[in-house]
């Protein structure tokens, strides 16, 4: 590697952007500046806007985040759109790689009829109004009785928690105003969570599905029927501490006496959805099939089909990542098209340059601990195209100087902490430790106050 600082940009703020950006710092012992563009006003991706407000403990790994923000080899630079702002092309001149590290936030559509009608929403909708992004909707209708929920994995847990708990337990938390009021509205008393397979196919995390119970709003119902192991299950339980910990969960809320509680949240198991049932183009219900094991933890169906009576089903089956013009992009997977690291195109060649990490570049699986070893492989293949001068020198100068010739209003980590003090002056009014402004131009103005 040569003595001149390598120029690198790395797009999208969340974990995965942050988290690539630390090692980078790390790998090259300081020798490199990093530009880190995100086109939201605030940094911090998924642990803002896709992370319940009543987990206040994964939230948490913001501090850790705050850190590597404030590392003088990185920059960031907000409110700039790749693709409309600047181009993949421009930012290969400013830069010597640029990183992609977007995320995914659309959802994932569920091809089984009726799920065009009135009353099915994405979960990702659903968690983009309660987190307050301000891409999503300021108002949810939430007149429904009984609601499904498709999925089982944490976020459809997210959803199906917020829609059981009351306004008012959520008022302690960060929610804007905006959003208490449409909970506070709320008329759910029953919410119903599917998943076609077992306990040992459920992709739960434990802690997650045991702070079900811990709301006094909410009993937790599972039927003993729900629970069956074939020999690929035992064995997946016996290879995984965490999903051994799910399936004990998973009996302890079937073998229990009920709760007396206002709401409740059934998980069935081993149905599977196969009509959203409606009528006038709204929802009525939900049928499912009821599966059983093969032995190899996949399942088959019976032919023995249910019906549930719901008004509102959100699907959580997964979040879709968008494709960014010039990219070469898998419309199959959602990703980016890489080798895992570098960005290829369709004949599988690599883009020099170009990389991906995080949920762009391996789809929406996995937690923390995943996005932190995506980035450790993604960010050695750049370092060692660097190191075998596989790597186009920038040629540009500071990128900032063409945002300002364009009137690109980007913003800086020192005006995040006028838009993070604002937040949290804003909720210490209540008591609370934060309440987020949800506007766009709102944030933007309360990043550029000057008092």
């Amino acid at each position: 590697m040569t003595e001149q600082p390598l120029r690198v940009a790395v797009i999208g703020a969340g974990p995965a952007g942050i988290y690539a950006s630390d090692i980078l710092v790390k790998k090259t012992g300081g020798n490199v500046r990093i530009d880190l563009i995100e086109q939201m006003p605030a940094p911090f991706g998924l642990i803002r806007y896709g992370v319940a407000p009543d987990h206040p403990r994964i939230k948490g790994i913001v501090k850790s985040l705050h850190r590597v923000m404030e590392t003088e080899q990185i920059r960031l630079l907000t409110n700039v759109h790749v693709g409309r702002d600047i181009t993949v092309a421009e930012l290969q001149e400013h830069y010597d790689a640029v990183v992609f590290a977007t995320g995914a936030v659309g959802d994932r559509e569920l091809n089984i009829p009726g799920a065009d009608l009135e009353g099915v929403h994405g979960a990702g909708e659903f968690v983009g109004f309660y987190d307050g992004n301000p891409r999503f909707e300021r108002d949810w209708d939430l007149s429904a009785k009984e609601v499904a929920v498709i999925g089982v994995g944490n976020v459809g847990l997210d959803v199906a928690r917020i829609l059981a708990k009351t306004g008012d337990e959520l008022k302690v938390t960060e929610i804007p105003d905006n959003v208490y009021d449409s909970l506070a509205q709320n008329q759910a008393e029953k919410v119903h969570v599917f998943g076609r397979r077992g306990p040992a196919q459920a992709k739960f995390t434990p802690l997650e599905l045991k702070e079900l119970d811990h709301s006094p709003s909410i009993n937790v119902v599972v039927d003993p029927e729900d629970i069956d192991y074939d020999e690929a299950s035992l064995e997946a339980r016996s290879n995984s501490k965490s999903q051994d910990q799910v399936c004990q969960i998973i009996e302890q809320y079937a073998l229990r006496e009920p709760k007396d509680a206002p709401h409740t949240l059934q998980i069935h198991l081993f149905e599977q959805p196969v009509e959203i049932l409606g009528e006038n183009g709204k929802v009525t219900g939900v049928r499912t099939e009821r599966t059983e094991l093969n032995g190899d933890g996949s399942v088959r169906g019976t032919g023995q089909y249910n019906e549930w009576p719901v008004q509102a089903v959100y699907l959580a089956v997964g979040y879709r990542s968008d494709a960014i013009e010039g990219v070469p992009f898998d419309a199959q997977r959602n990703v980016i098209s890489n080798d895992g690291g570098h960005v290829v195109d369709e004949s599988g060649a690599i883009v020099p340059g170009l990389y991906a990490t995080g949920w762009i570049k391996r789809g929406p699986v996995g937690l923390i601990g995943n996005t932190k070893s995506d980035a450790t492989e993604t960010i050695g293949m750049l370092l060692d195209d660097a190191a075998s001068n596989n790597l186009t020198p920038a040629r540009g100068g500071d990128i900032t100087e063409l945002f300002e010739e364009r009137g690109i209003d980007y913003l800086t980590w020192a005006d995040f902490g006028r838009l993070d003090a604002a937040e949290r002056a804003l909720g210490e009014a209540e008591g609370r430790e934060r309440k987020k402004y949800v506007e766009w131009e709102e944030m933007v103005t309360h990043s550029r106050a000057t008092v």
